[in-house]
C-alpha cells in the first residue's frame, strides 16, 4: 500500500449526477457517496483508504453543525498514529470558506487536502477523478502538512484560496502566491500559516455576521437596520484599495462604537487592501468570505 488516507465525503459536484453526459451544468449536487467516488478511481486501489460520509450537501447549503463535526472528525484523524493524512471531498461554492475555517481552527501536522470538481461524476471529461487521485496522493506527503486545497493540478493553502469562475474547470486561484503546479509526483513545500485559533465544538451560539458591499448609491439604511437587529459583526467588501462612501463608512463607524465587529476587505478580485485607508475602520487581507469566517471565530465565545 502507498499510504493511509481517511476521505470524508460532504457531496457538492464531485459526487453530483446529471440526465446526460454532455451535461456540465443543471446537475443534480450531492448524489452519490464517497465510496462510489473511490470506486470509480481504479488507481486508488493501491492506497488503503478509510472513508465516511460525514455530510452529502450541495456545498450552497454548507452549515455550521457540518463545520464542527468536520472539525471533530479531522480532529480526531489527525491523532491517529497510524493515518498519513485526510482528504476531504466537498462542493465548490463554499470550499474556501471551509478551507480557511479549518485552516485557522487546527494544528494541522499531517496534510488535510480539500478537494472538489467543477463537473459532475457523469460528465464526459469529469474533473473529480484526477483531483481525487491528487488529493489521496498530496495527502500521504509529510511535505504537505497544514490544511490544502488540491485542484486541477494545483495546491493552495487552506487559508488563500478563492473561487474566481463559476463554471471554469481551472476555477480557483490562490489570494497570496500561486500555488505549485503538481508534475511528476506530488510536489507542495510548507505554507506559511496563522497561528490556529482555538474552537471549541460544543456551544451552538454561532455570532450573526453579515457581508455588506460598498457600491454606486450605497447609504447607511442597510448598516442601521442590521445593527437594530442584533448583527455582531460586519463584514464590508469595498471599492477599490478599501474606499467607503462618505455617509456609508459614517454608518460604519457608528456601528463599530455600538459594539459590532466591522472588518473591511476590498471587493477587488485580485489583491486585497494596503495602507490604512482614511475611515480608520478594521483592514484585513482577507476576501470577504474568508473575514466572515474570521469574524465567525472571533466572536463565537464571547458574549454579546
Amino acid at each position: 500500500m502507498s499510504g493511509r488516507v481517511l476521505i470524508l465525503g460532504t457531496g457538492g459536484t464531485i459526487a453530483g449526477v446529471a440526465d446526460s453526459s454532455s451535461q456540465s451544468t443543471g446537475y443534480r449536487a450531492a448524489a452519490l457517496s464517497v465510496e462510489q467516488l473511490v470506486a470509480a478511481v481504479p488507481a486508488l486501489a493501491e492506497y488503503d483508504l478509510e472513508t465516511r460520509q460525514v455530510a452529502q450537501v450541495d456545498s450552497k447549503d454548507m452549515s455550521f453543525a457540518i463545520w464542527t463535526e468536520l472539525h471533530r472528525e479531522v480532529s480526531a484523524a489527525l491523532k491517529d498514529g497510524q493515518l498519513d493524512g485526510v482528504v476531504i471531498t466537498h462542493g465548490t461554492d463554499t470550499l474556501e470558506e471551509t478551507a480557511y475555517f479549518l485552516a485557522r481552527t487546527l494544528v494541522a501536522a499531517k496534510p488535510v487536502v480539500l478537494t472538489a470538481a467543477m463537473r459532475p461524476a457523469t460528465a464526459l471529461s469529469a474533473d473529480g477523478p484526477q483531483n481525487l487521485l491528487d488529493a489521496v496522493q498530496l495527502a500521504c506527503e509529510p511535505a504537505a502538512a497544514g490544511v490544502r486545497v488540491c485542484m486541477h493540478g494545483e495546491v493552495f493553502a487552506g487559508f488563500a484560496v478563492r473561487k474566481c469562475h463559476p463554471y471554469a474547470v481551472h476555477a480557483f486561484a490562490s489570494t497570496r502566491a500561486a500555488g505549485p503546479v503538481m508534475e511528476e509526483g506530488v510536489f507542495a513545500p510548507p505554507a506559511s500559516l496563522p497561528e490556529p485559533l482555538g474552537f471549541n465544538p460544543a456551544p451552538e451560539n454561532w455570532p450573526w455576521v453579515e457581508v455588506l458591499q460598498n457600491h454606486a448609491g450605497q447609504d447607511a439604511r442597510a448598516v442601521r437596520a442590521l445593527v437594530g437587529a442584533g448583527v455582531r459583526g460586519l463584514v464590508v467588501a469595498a471599492t477599490g484599495n478599501g474606499t467607503l462612501a462618505e455617509g456609508f463608512a459614517e454608518s460604519l463607524r457608528e456601528a463599530a462604537q455600538a459594539g459590532v465587529a466591522v472588518v473591511v476587505v476590498s471587493r477587488c478580485p485580485q489583491g486585497h487592501v494596503v495602507g490604512q485607508p482614511q475611515h480608520g475602520l478594521w483592514v484585513l487581507p482577507l476576501t470577504a468570505a474568508q473575514a466572515r469566517v474570521e469574524l465567525l471565530l472571533q466572536l463565537r465565545d464571547r458574549p454579546a
